[in-house]
């Protein structure tokens, strides 16, 4: 057997969606007779970009910005989620719901966080969604990175910031299996749509292998119905990364307004 990496780490919480995507991708290596590499020494940058990289998932705008031309997209999840549909998913802006704020301009001159500046969903489509409400090129107060959509989210709730966006993916996990760290929280608006969460593989995949392995997923998900359940997803769409432009029409379009860059 061949050893390749295989991770599936953008959406690993709570335990139930860990443990599916595990199943999932455990089935994968197995009807591809392939084995599996230790990648924990591994950063994401240097996972994405290894001349071994079977399959893992990324985010859209490192795939735009950082890895354009040096993966192979596989394909994006068609979840059937609240908010995120058709291969298609969303930002909530979130906020304390006791918070007397109601519409997004209250909250100018409001503490926000991010989970990362690299993120599509917690930092571009935030950006996006704030750009035309920015006074010289400010709308926060401060900003911080918290590391994760579920550090952002304790950061509201422990009132340390007021306003974040999360990934609707993750957002409908935490509020199916771990309600405790949503409680307490409201959206105030919803961003643009983008596209789910691309499946890559290493540059040097043929088109081939590409399909092969994209069929083997979707052939795996419906061999286990009670792992597409859990993950509300119904199939790996193909995809390319002509798909995932938008993620940079959002950006230059924050960038025409005058806000390119979040504060």
């Amino acid at each position: 057997m061949t050893q390749n990496i295989a991770e599936l780490l953008m959406y690993v919480a709570p335990e139930p969606i860990r443990q599916a995507n595990e199943r999932w991708l455990t089935r994968i290596l197995e009807r591809l007779s392939t084995t599996r590499c230790n990648a924990d020494a591994l950063s994401l940058p240097d996972l994405w970009l290894s001349p071994n990289l079977l399959l893992t998932q990324t985010c859209g705008y490192p795939l735009m910005m950082a890895l354009r031309g040096r993966v192979r997209v596989l394909g994006r999840p068609r979840y059937e989620l609240p908010d995120s549909s058709g291969g298609n998913h969303c930002s909530l802006l979130l906020s304390r719901a006791d918070d007397p704020r109601r519409t997004l301009p209250e909250f100018y001159d409001s503490r926000g966080v991010i989970n990362g500046e690299d993120s599509n969903s917690g930092m571009n489509l935030l950006r996006q969604r704030l750009a035309p409400l920015h006074r010289d090129g400010r709308f926060f107060s401060g900003i911080s990175v918290s590391g994760s959509h579920r550090e952002s989210l304790r950061w509201l709730r422990e009132d340390r910031a007021d306003l974040a966006a999360i990934d609707s993916v993750t957002f409908a996990y935490l509020a199916r299996h771990a309600a405790e760290e949503v409680a307490g929280l409201r959206v105030v608006v919803r961003s643009a749509f983008s596209p789910t969460l691309p499946y890559i593989t290493a540059a040097t995949a043929s088109d081939e292998q590409v399909e092969t392995l994209r069929r083997v997923m979707n052939e795996t998900l419906r061999a286990l119905p009670d792992v597409a359940e859990v993950l509300g997803l119904r199939e790996v769409l193909p995809a390319s990364e002509s798909d995932y432009q938008v993620v940079l029409d959002y950006q230059q379009e924050a960038e025409a307004l005058g806000y390119g860059r979040l504060r």
